[in-house]
Parts: structure tokens; sequence; C-alpha cells
């Protein structure tokens, strides 16, 4: 067993013993490594100033992705790369091209929030060759500017983006066989146990050994991609120990297609699972594609989303409609449940002592169904839902309801089924006349709540109004859909 981590910080090779479990890679470039072009604003992986690159071996490759310095603890960095803003500069210090085209089209005023656009913009440079304005607009997506606007910043990404010059200057490109060989020699064979006072972070070895450590330590906070945990320490205060890192267990980061359906790890982010469900469900893509911003997906999970039983939570409901099952593991074997059986009641799973989600089995809409998902937010980019409604749907050769799963996020203390509502359309003839007359069979599932993002009055009315917009958007009647306040602000 280890007693520290390594990684490489920029071009330095970086071993640690002394930290605790909840501070943040953000903390620790500022204030032990002095390197402060890294911003803190929001704290909570909103505002994308505190913006770096993490890259990681995978399968061989090195990958980079834009993360949130300030919900990444430090405990989830061995055997990574992380490069920030200071390493994009050559040693003479002539500006990289992405840095170079916020200076020429005047992409910055006061600059506070500019290294954390810089190095978005970096990590699609370094990813994409020719990325369209939407490609960029959704690299962009989790960074916020007060005072310059988006316009010149976009001009400048498709600038450096049009004509990209020659890749022998930057840092990544003409050092990553050099960094890759630094990282194999680092790779973990071992469990690593840091120890800071009373305090513990655990990065077990492998899976085996993670649910062994878990029996061991039932009251250990596991951590993935932090980015509902990292607020808990940010926003909330509270002291976790010991904290259980798994972002590193490639056994949960596979993502397989089946004859029937699609596997995805507990492990498996939201940006690593975009191409895949694209390609194959692809109403449960546009649903990743606003989850947070670009460096919340390339952290958050579907394993931790699901794992934390949040009501709010966007991806159980598309998954409970599409009848996904759910795989646990402990030290002494695994159990599969239906998804919508994990959640029993506001905080509380059905999940044993010793026990994590491992994976998720998801079936694939057949061409014969209908599959649809609808979030409301107050915001259509980076916000929390006030509801979430999902929809899967199929008719006989007649028209009539041969099964219909409906599931709702926001309107009960977990994700839940409209069961009533589903009960009243089944065997019915799919029109309009039908929708009008279950319509309010909704109020015997659902007791909402009124809290800030939405009154209880407002997310019942929503509901029963996206159930005649799933019925308008299947039977081609979609121009009706303006009669219907269904707005996604």
């Amino acid at each position: 067993m280890k007693d520290a981590i390594s990684f490489i910080l920029n071009n330095e090779t970086v071993s640690l013993r002394d930290f605790g479990p909840t501070e943040t890679l953000l903390d620790y470039l500022r204030l032990q490594k002095r390197l402060t072009g890294t911003k803190e604003g929001c704290a909570e992986g909103d505002c994308g100033a505190c913006t770096v690159l993490v890259g990681r071996l995978i399968d061989g490759s090195l990958r980079y992705e834009t993360v949130n310095a300030c919900i990444r603890f430090i405990g989830s960095l061995h055997g990574t790369h992380i490069v920030t803003i200071e390493h994009l500069a050559g040693k003479n210090g002539m500006l990289h091209p992405v840095q170079q085209a916020m200076v020429d089209y005047h992409g910055s005023q006061c600059g506070f929030c500019t290294p954390g656009f810089v190095m978005s913009l970096y990590g699609l440079w370094l990813t994409s060759d020719k990325p369209s304005r939407a490609d960029i607009e959704k690299a962009l997506q989790g960074n916020l500017c007060r005072c310059t606007g988006y316009e010149p910043i976009i001009r400048a990404a498709e600038s450096v983006t049009a004509a990209k010059p020659s890749t022998l200057f930057d840092p990544i490109e003409r050092d990553r066989a050099s960094i890759m060989s630094r990282l194999w020699a680092i790779q973990m064979n071992e469990t690593i146990v840091v120890s800071k006072g009373d305090c513990r972070s655990i990065i077990p070895s492998n899976l085996s050994e993670f649910a062994q450590v878990y029996a061991a330590e039932p009251k250990a906070t596991i951590v993935a991609g932090s980015t509902d945990v990292g607020l808990w320490v940010t926003k909330q205060m509270r002291a976790l120990n010991p904290v259980i890192f798994i972002n590193h267990l490639n056994d949960l980061q596979s993502i397989s297609v089946e004859n029937d359906g699609i596997s995805i790890g507990a492990g498996v982010t939201y940006a690593h699972a975009f191409t895949v469900l694209a390609k194959h469900i692809p109403p449960f893509a546009r649903l990743i594609d606003r989850i947070g911003g670009q460096q919340v997906r390339n952290m958050g999970t579907i394993g931790g989303n699901i794992a934390n039983g949040s009501p709010i939570g966007d991806t159980p409901p598309a998954l409970i409609a599409l009848g996904a099952t759910l795989t646990l593991r402990s030290a002494s074997g695994s159990r599969t449940m239906l998804l919508e059986e994990y959640f029993i009641d506001y905080g509380k799973q059905d999940r044993l002592t010793g026990e994590f989600v491992e994976k998720i089995f998801v079936p694939v809409p057949t061409a014969d169904t209908h599959y649809a998902i609808y979030k409301i937010s107050k915001r259509h980019d980076e916000d929390i839902s006030a509801l979430c409604a999902a929809y899967h749907l199929k008719l006989d050769a007649a028209g009539t309801v041969e099964d219909i799963r409906i599931a709702f996020g926001g309107m009960a203390v977990t994700p839940k089924r409209a069961a009533k509502l589903e009960e009243a359309l089944m065997g019915k003839t799919w029109s309009m006349e039908t929708i009008e007359a279950v319509r309010d069979t909704i109020d015997e599932d659902f007791r909402p709540l009124t809290d800030w993002r939405a009154t209880a009055e407002y997310r019942m009315l929503t509901a029963k109004n996206l159930l005649t917009r799933f019925f308008l958007e299947t039977s081609g009647e979609r121009q009706e859909l303006q009669r219907f306040a269904l707005a996604e602000a």
C-alpha cells in the first residue's frame, strides 16, 4: 500500500502525501503552487473561471478534457497530467495561438474569466480540427463572461481553428510522447491511502479492491466526478472522511452496445456516453447536452447521478421510462433490479451496506416505439430541472396504446413513474380526445412541492401540458404546439 499520489503538473512531476480528502485542485494551484491564472469565481462548477485541462491514459492514448478545478479534489488526480494557463505560452513569452486570437479579436475586457475561456478553447483546439459554431458554443457552455459578450470570443475561436497553425510549439503536442511515458511510469498497481491528521483519502487499485475497501469502510463517501459532492464541500462546508476516489477505475468506465441495449459502467462520464447515446438513443444525447457545461460533462458520471438519489437528477426519469436496470455490487456479490425500484424515499435508496452502483443496462427504443425527454428549467443550459419528463410509447396497428411508460423528476421526493396516468392510457386510442380525458389523472400520481425553481401549480400544469406535447409530436401535429405554454427557457 502506498501513501502518496503522483501526477504531472504542467511539466513537473509531483508526489503528494500531505493533503485532506476535500482539498481542491484550485486551492492547490493557487495557494501552494502560486499558479494564479486559474481563478475562483462561483466555486460550484458553473462559471468556468477555474478551467484547466486534465489528461490521462485511456486505451493506450493520452486524452485531455476540460474540468472545473474548483470542485475537483486532489485525491482524484493520481496518474494524470494537469495543464494550466501558465503552460500555454512559449518560453520566450510568445502567446499560444488561442491566446493571441483572444487578443486579436478583443475577447477580453476585465480579464478575470479569460483564462477559463482560453483553456476551454484550447481543449477544443486540441480535439477538433474544424469545429462548427455549434461546437464552439458547446465548448463554451460552461464559461460565463460578465463584460465582453460572447461574440468576440466566438470569432476568436473561429479564427484560430479555421487556420490552425503548426503544433510544433504547442506544449501538449510537442511533449505528448514524453508525457505518456512519464504517466505510464506512475500508473498504480496498489491501493493508495493518504492521511492528513485523522482524515484519509483512499484510491483503490482495482474494482475488487474497491469492493473490499467499501465493505470495510461503509460510511465512506464515494467520489467519482465530484460535480455534486464538490458542492457539499465548497457551499455546505461539509467535512467528509474517509473518501474513496474511483474516477480512475477503468472497469467502471466501459460502455458497450449489446443486441437489445447499452451497458453503461457507473463511472462513464456524460461526455464519454454522448457519442454512443447520440447514435442509438438521440433524445438521451440531447438531454446530456443540457447537463451543466462541458467541464461538468467531462467529470460527472451517469452512475453518480443515479447513486445520489436526487429527485431532480436529469437521467433517472429518462432511464426509468426505457425500463433500465441497475446492477449493484459489493464484496459479497452483485444483484440487479429495475432502476425505478432503487428509489425508495427522499434520501433513501435500496442499497445495502457496502453496495455501490456498478452498471446500468439501458434498452434501446425499437423503431416501432416513440421516445421523448423534456427538461424544463429557467435557463436552457447549465441549470437544474424544475421538472423532467420522459415518455416511451408503443402503439398497435390500430393506433391503440399497447404499452406506455411515463417517468418524472421534480414531481415527487424521488424520480417516479406516473402509474395512474399510464393505467388510464393503456388500451385507449392515441388521440387528442383520449389525452384531454386523462390529463387530470396525473393529479392522482403526484403532489409536487413549491420551491425557488417552480411552484407546485406550475409543475403540475407543465406536466399535463407535456403529455399534450408528446401526443402532438407523435401524431404529426407539431404545429399545434403554439397553443400550449411549453417554453423551455
